[in-house]
C-alpha cells in the first residue's frame, strides 16, 4: 500500500480552546473526501496555533 500525504494548507492562528471541535468535525465529516485536518500548538508561541490540510 503506497499511501503519500500531501500538505494543501497551513495557517497560524490565535490558539483557542474550541479549535479541536473544528478540526475534529472536519476530519469526521470530509475524512471520505480523502482530507484530513491537523491543530498543534506553534512550538515558539503557546498562544498561536497551527492548523493544516492534508489530501491523503
Amino acid at each position: 500500500m503506497n499511501s503519500k500525504i500531501e500538505t494543501l494548507s497551513t495557517v497560524k492562528l490565535q490558539h483557542s480552546d474550541d479549535l479541536y471541535k473544528i478540526v475534529d468535525s472536519l476530519n469526521r465529516t470530509l475524512k471520505e473526501e480523502n482530507l484530513m485536518f491537523g491543530l498543534a500548538l506553534d512550538e515558539e508561541d503557546n498562544e498561536k496555533a497551527i492548523f493544516t490540510i492534508y489530501r491523503t
